[in-house]
């Protein structure tokens, strides 16, 4: 009976054979949303395929999606092409996808999209990085194909409006897989020959093959440039992404042309101008000179020389008198301020100041030693009066005069003839000493008062 059992993996390995050899399973076409996706570091992607009723699991491995154009996101409807299996592991069947697209746009235009946004995120199309195209350029770097029509409007444009410009084309594919490599290598060797300007552009196409000037390393060439950069892409209506982080963005070719070189015509006219307006000023100029140099010729001066000078040398002696008078004045404040702060300095000089200091220490010692002799003499004389008092109350000063203090064997003051008994030990401490017997007899006082003891 157990043969009939069968195992995980044995099943699991008979419904893979199944789902596998069933022709409507190896090709499917699906459409969904994504949700759950995951972009593994391997470069697998894992996501799961719903619409509102059901979802299926799905994974695209690193050699079906590298060839993607866009980056598949949440909530994104897609339509698929794949195959569905069942993934041992987990028991489960999920869709193997071969192929993706974003569902009600093309992929390249969701790549374009994508891209656009991620850059200007990062600040390629800022306007605080883009460089000015220099107006009077000596050497243009143009990048594009050698055979294509964008070429010959770019030379014949530049050569027609500035003959005297520089021209170095630099071939390079413009479409297919090798273009984007091919337009980097280019704008790089460019940039490394320090040319004035650089153009990067081709003629007009769809969107496929205008691509490559949308691939996100071309647009980091454009972006790295210390050379200012113009994209001429396509037509007017073509736009892309090296449109927007290159210096300057021409509507065609041709335009690019026109953008990156004034026109020689134009300059011999502007020249032939400023040298109509610069004849015409000196002109001005000269005859307000003349007119200047008539009035100056008619002063004073120019008509009595001898007696301009006359006159500038009285005044000279004048001014030398006033200075002089001006000089005294000033030396003789000078030495009244100095001899006042003379006198200020000496009468607060630290030597002086020093020396009443000291005096006035001194004095200050001397009424303190006077005011603590006092003190010591009045407090002196107070506690000499205290001990007269405390002596008056002394008990010694008592038994000095004939009285005794009677004390237990204990050592206990006896205050009562009946804390002792008969034959108890006795101290009689006496002014000059103890005096130590036996109790005999005791006696209470009598109605007058009296009483005593014989020991």
């Amino acid at each position: 009976m157990k043969d009939k059992y069968l195992t995980v993996t044995a099943l699991t390995k008979y419904v893979k054979r199944k789902m596998d050899s069933d022709p409507h399973l190896r090709d499917i076409w699906l459409r969904g949303e994504i949700s759950n996706f995951k972009h593994h570091s391997r470069g697998h992607m894992y996501l799961t395929i719903k619409d509102d009723s059901a979802r299926v699991q799905a994974v695209m491995f690193a050699s079906s999606n590298r060839k993607l154009l866009f980056q598949p996101e949440n909530g994104m409807n897609v339509l698929i092409r794949g195959e569905i299996s069942v993934f041992e592991a987990y028991g489960q069947y999920q869709l193997y996808i071969h192929e993706m697209e974003p569902d009600g746009i093309g992929s390249l235009y969701q790549a374009f999209e994508q891209l656009k946004a991620r850059l200007h995120k990062q600040g390629y199309f800022a306007e605080e990085y883009k460089k000015s195209i220099p107006r009077y350029p000596k050497s243009i770097a143009v990048i594009t194909s050698p055979t294509g029509a964008a070429i010959k409007d770019i030379l014949i444009t530049m050569k027609r409006r500035y003959p005297s410009v520089k021209i170095t084309v630099f071939p390079v594919l413009v479409q297919g897989n090798q273009a984007p490599a091919s337009i980097v290598r280019a704008i790089h060797q460019a940039d490394d020959l320090s040319y004035d300007v650089i153009i990067v552009g081709r003629g007009g196409g769809s969107i496929e093959e205008l691509w490559s000037f949308n691939e996100e390393e071309v647009a980091k060439a454009i972006f790295e440039s210390k050379t200012p950069i113009i994209s001429a892409v396509g037509h007017e209506t073509d736009t892309t992404i090296s449109d927007f982080v290159a210096d300057l963005r021409a509507p065609t070719p041709t335009a690019a042309g026109e953008l990156a070189v004034p026109s020689q015509i134009e300059l011999m006219d502007k020249i032939e101008i400023q040298k109509r307006q610069l004849a015409q000023q000196l002109k001005q100029y000269i005859n307000q000179n003349k007119t200047r140099l008539r009035q100056l010729s008619q002063t004073y001066a120019f008509k009595y020389p001898h007696q301009l000078v006359k006159q500038k040398e009285q005044q000279l002696d004048s001014t030398m008198d006033n200075l002089q008078r001006i000089m005294k004045t000033k030396v003789s404040d000078d030495k009244l301020t100095h001899d006042h702060l003379k006198k200020r300095l000496s009468s607060q000089h630290p030597q002086r100041e020093l020396k009443l200091a000291l005096d006035k220490l001194r004095q200050l010692h001397s009424l303190q030693n006077k005011t603590m002799n006092n003190y010591l003499e009045q407090h002196s004389q107070r506690l000499y009066s205290q001990i007269d008092k405390l002596s008056l109350v002394n008990p010694l000063e008592i038994m000095k005069r004939g009285y005794a203090l009677p004390y237990d064997e204990n050592g206990e003051l006896i205050k009562s003839v009946k804390n002792v008994n008969i034959n108890d030990t006795i101290q009689l401490k006496v002014a000059d000493g103890e005096v130590v017997g036996k109790v005999s007899e005791i006696k209470e006082a009598t109605e007058n008062g009296n009483e005593g003891f014989n020991v």
